[in-house]
């Protein structure tokens, strides 16, 4: 693959949140490459939320810097954010209107062109034909987490972010939804950053993890190889570990 092929979608650099004296993120720095998924792992409170927050521009950083396709956030916002989209179960879309409704209005929210075709082939792709004319509020979890993930698909991202995307459905959809996630990263320029507290399930899906504590990327790598270099049965037990004793994997990095 080319080096212009792998200039990286998302780029983050000395990035720092802070509430006062509380820093909640605190200097990180990472990269998203096209067709790479990237699992952002760590305990509830460890910054997730915060970092996923700064990059779709819902907060302000307080020092670094995020590029978005090669664009500057803090620069040109409608620009960066143009090519970024976002779902999470905690997010659904409005529940009185129809899954086509929904698609149409956030297709043209997103000045997407010729965008009644992009919603059929949404529809395709995330097998919601059959559900286009029936109200979101009476799907089921697992078909309106493929509704959310139908829309963030809407404006062709060059980053998508993922917050527990897959959390509160059945196992058998969970998969579905990976698969489908999966074959989008292999076969389009996008860039997946994933958040999750399945770990079989960020094993499964991603090419590589940034172990998040206290506001600190602490380890990364690969999920399949890095527990054995830590002397780890699994990326569970090495998730355990991290999470009970941050402090000390931070020096071992």
């Amino acid at each position: 693959m080319g080096t212009a092929e792998r200039e990286p979608v998302l780029r983050v650099k000395g990035l720092r949140k802070d509430y006062g004296a509380v820093q909640a993120v605190k200097d990180i720095a990472f990269d998203v490459c096209p067709n790479e998924i990237v699992g952002l792992l760590g305990l509830n409170g460890a910054g997730k939320t915060t970092t996923i927050s700064m990059i779709l521009g819902v907060l302000e950083p307080t020092a670094g810097s995020i590029h978005i396709g090669g664009v500057d956030l803090a620069r040109h916002r409608s620009r960066a954010l143009a090519c970024t989209n976002f779902a999470a179960v905690y997010a659904p879309l409005p529940g009185n209107l129809t899954v086509y409704q929904n698609l149409r209005v956030f297709a043209l929210l997103y000045g997407v062109k010729n965008f009644k075709a992009r919603v059929e082939i949404v529809l395709e792709s995330f097998d919601l034909k059959k559900f286009r004319n029936v109200k979101c509020g009476v799907l089921s979890s697992g078909e309106q987490t493929r509704v959310g993930l139908a829309k963030a698909m809407l404006n062709h991202p060059r980053i998508l972010l993922l917050d527990e995307p897959t959390a509160s459905i059945d196992p058998a959809s969970a998969r579905d939804i990976r698969n489908t996630l999966r074959t989008f990263a292999r076969h389009s320029q996008v860039g997946v950053l994933w958040t999750s507290h399945n770990m079989y399930e960020v094993e499964e899906v991603c090419d590589r993890v940034l172990f998040l504590s206290r506001g600190e990327i602490i380890l990364q790598g690969d999920p399949k190889s890095l527990p054995s270099q830590y002397g780890k049965p699994t990326l569970e037990e090495l998730f355990i570990s991290v999470a009970r004793e941050p402090l000390d994997w931070r020096a071992d990095s």
